[in-house]
This record gives structure tokens, C-alpha cells and sequence, in this order.
């Protein structure tokens, strides 16, 4: 990732962030299924762009059948937020599938100097609020009676899959570094995945990052106050520099399923993804105690990813089904090598900041009960996970507004899936075999707990070019809680 600046006028600033068709179609059922998805995409866009500022730069937590299996999730992707997790895996789903969650944040970072200055830093209160949120929709086109395009599946995602918020004192040790720092970006992903035959799908998709104004901020921004030094304002004075942009990316998945049970369900799942780096060009302002000083531009690399991983089902069978899956994450943070800044005036300040490629480590279990004697139109799913996630940020270009280290998380969560004569919430009718124009066949709930345990870190030489010297150094210490839920339906 890289980052520069430019500003005009007699002060300039600048601020390092880590940041179909030949068949009968059922015309009418389509549209109205459609009609359906657009009504609760636009609803769910207008409430997203004020809850992207989520905790942590790259975010992991995009479903709650995911996020309770640590996100050990790309070689099961029987869900429609397999959009993110494997594309490919879309070929799984029957009809039309919806998915809406949302994720509720929490957790506290603790500082202390080597002087004994304390500090502590949170999303700005108890939770991250509005919260992080993501919406999936899949339709199996051969289900809505498009078979001129084979085995196709399309799908489309808004979700946010890299972001931060963080806040510290306005009064505290490394103010002049870092006060506020929130990174309010989505992703909006058109997708398509084919089966080429029982064993292999293919997905491939477009990755759109960018801003809504409609809500919040609708930009990437980091506060700070100036710590005196030449050629910057006032010392104390609260600096604040801001961007945005549009860029896109792409990815590409597999789905390998050498092996099946009688009934035609993988007993062995491999996946593969591969989404690319996008380069955004934000534009924004340096502002200056609320006042425009200078125009500013930024640009940031996201990180490309390679993600794999394998699925075992022990048991599959008519009654139960016990899945265990293990998924690596290569994320090549190494194009983060400098944050260089160039002026107006043709000066430039050097950022150099050496971010190293990381792996992350994903082991996911999910025992699903099938026939339930006192419950037959239910299904359950007992679900639990653990990850270790590397840090690709070094001491010397650490910046507290993402306070990244090694870190490890445990999840847990529960899977309710009602069909048939079942009442959702002892209430709604969930729907039957045959579903409708607006009636599904099946509702699902989604539940998920995480706590994510960083290592303690003790940061020492950094070289925050702006920041009063050493400020950045000391101890951080960060825990997380996160708790996930989505509602699903099928059509």
C-alpha cells in the first residue's frame, strides 16, 4: 500500500494510515424474486455505507456461519456468502438465496509508554456503531428456468471486506500521530460461477471498492494534532486529512469435489480463490482546525489474497453430517512498501514502510442435525473455530490507529434452518416445498460468538515522521469480542 499527499498554500501536511436463452423462462417469478432483491439491496446500501468502519484493517467476519468456524469457510460455501468466502461455491445453492447480517464489535486497546504514559483506545464506544454489515443474494438461473447458460449461478455482494475504526485521546501520548483513524470502504460484488461437470466449478468476479456519500463520513479520514515542529501548524492544533475513490479488482475461484456420498453431497470439498489487488487514487482535503488548508490525494494498494483449503465430511448421511475444514490465507501486504508524500511545492516525505506478506491459519467444525425427532422441520448447526493471524506491520511504521499484532481467535455459534410446516420464532410460517412469489421454502438464523486475543506487542524504534519522537513507542495490549448474525432465505 502506498499513500502520498499533496497540498498547496503555505502549509502542507501529511499523514501515514495503514491503512439467456432458449427455453421458457418463468418470467414472472423472476421479475418479482428480482423486484424483491433490488427492494432490500437499496435498503440494505443506504444502511451499510454508515457501518463500514469496521475493527481492523482486514476483515474476516462476513457471515455468522463463517465468522463460527474462524472463517474456515471456502471449501464448505453452502451459503450464499460463499460470494466471498469461495464464488465457486455458489453452484451448491438451490433457486434463490438471501442472506442479511450484520456484526456487532467490541474491544478496548490498552497503551503504556516506557515512561509510564497510559492511554486507551476503542471504536469511538462499546461497540462500533453503526455496525459492519454484509448482504448477499445467488440465484441458480437453471432453477428459474434459464437452461440455454447450463449450470450458471450469479450472485451479488455489498459487504466490507477491509476497514478501520479506532479512537484515542485527544490529549494522549502519541496524539500527534494518530487521534482518530476510520477507513470507510465497501466492496460491491458482481459474481458468476458455472459447473462444469459433478466434480468442478469455476466463479469469477468483479471486486468494486468505494464510498457512499448518503451516510457518515463516506471517505477514508485520520485526525491528528500537529506537534509543533517546523513548518506545521500550531503545536495541538487537530490536523485532519481525508480521501476517496472508486477502483476494482477481480477474483477467481475453484470447487473440487473428488469424492461424494449416495446422495450425491461432497464428502470431500477443495477450494481455491485468488482476488487481486485494486489501486484506489483517493482525492480529498487537508483540513486544518476544521479549515480547508489544501487539496490532498492518496493512493492505496489493497493487498492481493490466495486463499485455500480443504473439507471432510467423516460423517454425511441422512441424519446427521459432521464436517472439518482447514483454510490458508497468503495476503501479499508486501506492496505496502512505502507511504512516501509529495507536495505541491515539490517536496517530498519519505514513508518507507517494509509491510511483509502474511499467513493466516483458519480450522472450522460444524456437526449439523439433520431429523430432529421433536423438531422435524428443523435443522441445527453446532459450529466452533480457531485462527492465527500473523501481523505484517513492523515496529518502525506501526501507527496505533491500527493496532495490529499476531493474534488468535475462538468462535462458536449455532445454525437454525425452518422449512416446511415449522414456525420461524414460534411465529411466522416458514414456508413449503414448493415456496412462492414471495414466500420462501426455507428461513435460516445464523449465530455467532468471537474473541479475538492479540499478542502483546512492545513497538520500539518507530519513525513516525510527524509524530513527537518515540511518542509511538511502548506496549500495546488488544482483545476483541465480536458477536454475528444473519437471516437467510430460500426461494
Amino acid at each position: 500500500m502506498s499513500l502520498r499527499h499533496k497540498a498547496g498554500g503555505s502549509r502542507g501536511m501529511s499523514l501515514k494510515t495503514h491503512q439467456g436463452i432458449s427455453t421458457r423462462v418463468h418470467f414472472h417469478n423472476i421479475c418479482c424474486v428480482s423486484f424483491l432483491t433490488l427492494c432490500i439491496t437499496v435498503l440494505f446500501v443506504n444502511g451499510l455505507v454508515s457501518i463500514v468502519h469496521a475493527g481492523g484493517f482486514q476483515i474476516f467476519n462476513q457471515s455468522a456461519s463463517a465468522t463460527s468456524q474462524a472463517a474456515a469457510f471456502a471449501a464448505q460455501a453452502d451459503d450464499p456468502s460463499a460470494i466471498y468466502y469461495n464464488p465457486a461455491g455458489m453452484t451448491q445453492l438451490r433457486g434463490v438465496q438471501i442472506s442479511l447480517g450484520t456484526v456487532l464489535v467490541g474491544g478496548h486497546t490498552s497503551f503504556a509508554s516506557p515512561t509510564g504514559a497510559t492511554a486507551g483506545g476503542d471504536f469511538g464506544g462499546t461497540v462500533a456503531i453503526p455496525p459492519p454489515s454484509n448482504f448477499y443474494v445467488t440465484a441458480n438461473l437453471k432453477d428459474l428456468g434459464i437452461t440455454a447458460l447450463g449450470d450458471l449461478t450469479a450472485g451479488l455482494a455489498v459487504l466490507s471486506p477491509f476497514g478501520t475504526l479506532q479512537r484515542w485521546p485527544d490529549n494522549g501520548p502519541f496524539a500527534t500521530a494518530v487521534t482518530r483513524a476510520n477507513l470507510e470502504l465497501i466492496n460491491i460484488k458482481p459474481t458468476l460461477a458455472y459447473k462444469l461437470n459433478e466434480h468442478l466449478s469455476l466463479g469469477l468476479g468483479l471486486d468494486i471498492y468505494t464510498f457512499f456519500n448518503s451516510w457518515g463520513e463516506g471517505q477514508a479520514e485520520t485526525r491528528f494534532n500537529s506537534s509543533g515542529g517546523p513548518g506545521l501548524p500550531t503545536a495541538g492544533s487537530p490536523l485532519e486529512i481525508n480521501g476517496k475513490d472508486t477502483a476494482a479488482g477481480f477474483n477467481a475461484s475453484l470447487l473440487y469435489t473428488p469424492l461424494r456420498n449416495v446422495d450425491g453431497k461432497p464428502l470431500v470439498n477443495v477450494a481455491l480463490q485468488y482476488r487481486s489487488q485494486a489501486t484506489m487514487h483517493l482525492t480529498g482535503g487537508f483540513r486544518d482546525n476544521g479549515g480547508l488548508v489544501a487539496d490532498a490525494s492518496t493512493t492505496l494498494v489493497l493487498p492481493q489474497v490466495f486463499t485455500g483449503g480443504i473439507a471432510l465430511w467423516p460423517i454425511r448421511d441422512q441424519n446427521h453430517e459432521w464436517k472439518l475444514e482447514i483454510d490458508i490465507d497468503y495476503t501479499g501486504w508486501k506492496s505496502v512498501r512505502n507511504l512516501d508524500v509529495h507536495l505541491s511545492n515539490g517536496a517530498t516525505i519519505g514513508f518507507p514502510q517494509n509491510w511483509r506478506s502474511t499467513y493466516m491459519t483458519m480450522i472450522g467444525t460444524e456437526y449439523k442435525l439433520l431429523r430432529l425427532e421433536k423438531l422435524p422441520d428443523w435443522e441445527v448447526a453446532l459450529r466452533a473455530g480457531y485462527w492465527h493471524s500473523q501481523t505484517p506491520i513492523p515496529d518502525r511504521s506501526f501507527s496505533p490507529g491500527v493496532p495490529d499484532a499476531d493474534n488468535h481467535a475462538i468462535s462458536i455459534g449455532i445454525g437454525l434452518l425452518c422449512r416446511r410446516k415449522g414456525l420461524f420464532l414460534g411465529l411466522i410460517p416458514c414456508g413449503e416445498d414448493n415456496g412462492g412469489m414471495l414466500r420462501p421454502k426455507a428461513v435460516g438464523l445464523d449465530l455467532a460468538y468471537q474473541v479475538v486475543l492479540y499478542d502483546t506487542r512492545t513497538v520500539s524504534g518507530n519513525m513516525h515522521p510527524l509524530a513527537i519522537p518515540g511518542s509511538v513507542n511502548g506496549t500495546y495490549q488488544t482483545t476483541y469480542q465480536i458477536g454475528s448474525i444473519n437471516l437467510r432465505l430460500n426461494f
